[in-house]
Order: C-alpha cells, then structure tokens, then sequence
C-alpha cells in the first residue's frame, strides 16, 4: 500500500505539464459572439493529456525506479479517478457560479449539451466524472497498445468503424445510439452503469496488455 501511494504522488507530481497547459486554456480562452463554449470545458484537456504523460513518459521513468507493473497501473486507475473528480468539480462550479454572469449571450456548457443537468447539478456531476474516468482509462489502454502490433490494428478498426458507420444510414444510427449512451445520456443510472462497465472491461484489457509491455 505504501508502494501504491509513493506511485500515485508521484505520477500526479510529473503531470505538471498537463496541468499548466488546463489552466492557461481555461484562464486565458476566449470566444466572440453571442454563443460560445463555456470556460470550464476546457478543463476536460486535462483528461486528454493526462493519459499521455502516465504511457510515455511515467511507465519507463517508475520501472526504471523499481515499481511494479501493478503499482504502475493501480497508480494511473486511483490518479484517474482523481482528475476525474477535480474536474468535474471544476468545470461544474465554473458552470454554476461563472457561467449565469458571462456577458455572452448564452454559454454552452457540454453538461447541458449531454443531458446531465436534467437531473441536478450533483448527479450531473458524478456523470461528468464517471464518462471523464472512462475517457482516460480508454486513451491509456490505446496508447499502451501503440508499440504492439495489435495496437496498430485497433486504431485501423476504429478508423474503419468511423469510416464505414458514418456514411451509412443504419450504421450511423448504430455509432450515435452508442454515443447516446456513453455520453448524451440523461438516464443518470443508465449511464454511469455503462461508463463504470466500460471502465472495468477497458481496465482489464489494459492489464492484458501492461504484462507484455516492456522497456
């Protein structure tokens, strides 16, 4: 357990960058006009970025250390749940107390635009952070595939899928129903179900793939 806790101060530590980088887009990003995007999603980036830090850089710098696989991975899932949380915290606060008084017309906010606040700002907000700790789970997975062929073949399946879903009628209906339901989803249990459902079946898919990962 102590491993586990060095492990995850210490990946949360080396994100430094990622965490600069949210703060300058939500502080300084601005929009003309009398709709724009509201500032607090602007903190989903650190969602984005994270993931990258933690497969390229953290993995061989903590190896190298003397962690363990394990550490190394049951760091990234509790630093995962973490941001994920910071940011929905964030983002929802923003949403609450900055957004009514923006001089824009109208502020969208992606929490509106998905649904979540149809049933209250705290559930919206544990949706938030459940479909942001999938995010990241998926893109770690996706990245610590890149070096392995099979990591080649999944992003040309997904290419593909979005290739071939998109101009048909039914598979296009197919792709937006899944989309429906792992992020414009207002059936709050529904969607946190499937978000946590999701996050296991990923987390496992990224064990399989962690114990072939070498340096």
């Amino acid at each position: 357990m102590k491993a586990l806790f060095a492990v995850t101060k210490r990946l949360l530590a080396s994100n430094k960058i990622s965490f600069i980088l949210t703060a300058v887009m939500v502080l300084c990003a601005t929009s003309s006009g009398d709709v724009i995007l509201s500032n607090g999603n602007y903190t989903w980036l650190l969602a984005v970025l994270t993931p990258f830090f933690f497969v390229f850089y953290d993995f061989t710098k903590l190896m190298h250390l003397g962690a363990s696989k394990k550490d190394y991975f049951f760091g990234c899932l509790i630093s995962y749940g973490f941001l994920a949380f910071c940011i929905s915290l964030a983002n929802t606060v923003i949403h609450l107390l900055i957004d009514p008084v923006y001089p824009a017309r109208t502020v969208i906010n992606l929490m509106d635009v998905c649904r979540w606040t149809e049933n209250g700002m705290f559930v919206a907000g544990l949706q938030q952070m459940f479909f942001l700790l999938l995010v990241m789970i998926f893109l770690h997975v996706l990245l610590s595939m890149q070096a392995h062929w099979y990591g080649w073949l999944t992003d040309t399946l997904l290419v593909a899928v979005i290739c071939v879903f998109t101009p048909i009628a039914s598979l296009r209906a197919v792709l937006a129903g899944f989309f429906r339901l792992i992020m414009l989803n207002r059936n709050a249990a529904l969607h946190i179900f499937v978000c946590l459902l999701l996050g296991a079946a990923l987390s496992l898919a990224g064990i399989v793939v962690l114990k072939r990962k070498t340096l």
